[in-house]
């Protein structure tokens, strides 16, 4: 196609965005109270599906289906098919219509957590950057390419979950049962922050994370401190000093087997320079936390954490003079490719055990996997080169997100490469009151969104094909 009609079609993204268009579409989002981790969301997120993106998807040549999840506690997904050819390659795409709880009461700016507002360049309302606004960026792309072509030139499926927000329950099921019609080329997928507000960025995957409990319980009560301090071991401190054979006074992990393999050369290429933090609303970094020799880039985006997010002994809130009978900490650790976390309890047991804390208890951990696509794959290179051709920006690559994705299931399970382009910012406060979305990142979106599908309806014939329909 010649570049004045792809022009065109960036120019419709940027007057659907400035002529209100995107917002009205959002606005009906986000007033759907899509509380996936509220009892009795069911309706709301059926609604979201059926009543909401059924219909916008419709408009632009898609054929829908809902499914009941395979967790029957938890809400449906959606799969929406819109294919032009068998000789095309076929684009999977992903978004989760649920949010957290509003948190009503807590939001100090907007109108709450319901109804969208704009303030400024801020809109704001529950979903607009976690992930009513990611998803509703990239429908509103594929329209624009459209409106202005008439055709993709390559064959998309969508796939809308209900419960990302409560940890993807069934969602591992549902793909492995829907794996034929799951079947792509490539999952491209919009989620999580950019790492700056003014920064197109792709991420390859995401840190894997692991939660597990230690705790301790020495005797069936507690006993006044005055009577028998010095006489009966304290659990609270035994498991204190139990964390810090783990994780030193630094937060550097201290269990061999906690810790990941070198960083890959690509890795650390990739994210020589970048500089993490630094915007408006983001909390200054503590330059000696961490693993030592490493720049924050690397601690967070390519190696792994261990922190402990909840402790408790006694009574905290109305202590008293008495020895705990028991202690309990909550630890989080995010890791990368690599890392054996098939044998993390076992590797916390035997490390605790060598160290004399035998008695603590470990609890099983849950956990979502890391993975992290080549950043040599030539979708990668695609990616990049279409971002920059419409922003007039050199992206930032970065070889995984520093939070978790369920990206293992694209990855691993359906085995896709897995281009993410996040849509939001580091200080959109996702997941607290007065989430936003920023409005001029959610414009360039819309725009280098719309300027990627195009590209790939040019260049479909030259990309890698994992799938062929009807072989």
């Amino acid at each position: 196609m010649p570049e004045p009609m792809r022009d065109t079609a960036l120019a419709a993204a940027a007057a659907h965005f400035d002529g209100g268009g995107f917002v009205r579409d959002l606005a009906r989002r986000v007033a759907i109270r899509t509380e996936s981790q509220q009892a009795g969301s069911g309706p709301a997120l059926h609604a979201y599906l059926a009543d909401e993106l059924v219909p916008a998807l419709a408009a632009l040549g898609f054929t829908s289906s809902l499914h009941p999840n395979p967790e029957p506690a938890f809400g449906p997904f959606l799969i929406a098919r819109r294919h032009e050819g068998d000789d095309l390659p076929t684009v999977l795409m992903y978004g989760h219509g649920d949010v957290i709880r509003g948190q009503d009461k807590s939001w100090t700016r907007g109108a709450g957590p319901w109804t969208l507002q704009a303030d400024g360049d801020r809109l704001y309302g529950r979903g607009t950057a976690d992930n009513k606004g990611q998803h509703s960026i990239n429908i509103a792309a594929l329209a624009q390419v459209l409106a202005v072509r008439g055709h993709l030139g390559f064959n998309v499926t969508w796939l809308v979950e209900t419960g990302e927000e409560t940890g993807s329950p069934g969602l591992a099921a549902f793909c492995a049962a829907q794996r034929a019609a799951l079947a792509a080329d490539v999952l491209i997928a919009s989620d999580g922050p950019r790492l700056r507000a003014d920064a197109p960025t792709v991420f390859l995957g995401s840190r894997g994370v692991a939660n597990f409990d230690l705790s301790l319980t020495l005797r069936d009560g507690a006993h006044h401190s005055g009577n028998w301090g010095g006489l009966l071991a304290n659990p609270g401190t035994i498991l204190a000093h139990a964390i810090a054979s783990l994780v030193d006074a630094r937060g550097r992990i201290l269990v061999d087997a906690l810790r990941p393999p070198p960083i890959p050369a690509n890795v650390r290429a990739a994210l020589a320079g970048l500089q993490v933090g630094g915007g408006p609303g983001d909390p200054a970094i503590d330059p000696d936390w961490g693993e030592p020799d490493q720049t924050p880039a690397e601690r967070v985006f390519a190696w792994n954490t261990l922190d402990v997010l909840a402790y408790r002994t006694g009574n905290p809130d109305f202590p008293v003079n008495a020895i705990p009978a028991s202690a309990q900490a909550h630890l989080h650790m995010r890791f990368v490719v690599g890392t054996d976390v098939a044998h993390l309890r076992q590797h916390v047991q035997q490390h605790l055990a060598a160290h004399g804390f035998g008695a603590i208890t470990v609890s099983e951990p849950v956990v979502m996997a890391a993975t992290r696509l080549d950043p040599e794959n030539a979708w990668v290179r695609f990616a990049l080169a279409s971002i920059a051709h419409s922003s007039g920006k050199t992206p930032v690559l970065l070889p995984n997100l520093g939070g978790s994705l369920p990206n293992d299931v694209f990855a691993d399970l359906l085995g896709l490469p897995t281009v993410w382009v996040p849509h939001s910012y580091p200080a959109c406060q996702q997941h607290a009151p007065d989430e936003h979305l920023l409005a001029p990142v959610a414009r360039e979106a819309l725009v280098l969104m719309t300027g990627l599908f195009w590209d790939l309806g040019d260049e479909a014939a030259t990309l890698p094909r994992l799938h062929r329909e009807g072989a």
